[in-house]
């Protein structure tokens, strides 16, 4: 399991843990698994899917942001799109 935390400027709009995480890099999208390499990216307008251990799929569109992923943990600072 990977622990997610996407963070706007208005609020934390996630914390938890998840199976999997997509989100839109900015030269191309890009799936996150547990035991992922370390990375630091800028993400472009687009969704961040995330499946919860359920197997439920998840949704958020942004218009952008970071994500860094370190030791299982996932850690999104993004822009919402309203």
């Amino acid at each position: 399991m990977l622990k997610l935390k996407i963070v706007s400027p208005e609020k934390i709009e996630f914390d938890g843990e998840v199976a999997s995480v997509l989100v839109p890099g900015t030269v191309g999208q890009f799936e996150i698994f547990p035991d992922h390499a370390p990375i630091i990216s800028s993400l472009e307008k687009g969704s961040v899917v995330y499946t919860l251990p359920s197997g439920e799929k998840c949704t958020l569109d942004i218009a952008g942001g970071f994500v860094e992923v370190q030791k299982n943990v996932v850690s999104l600072c993004v822009e919402v799109k309203l």
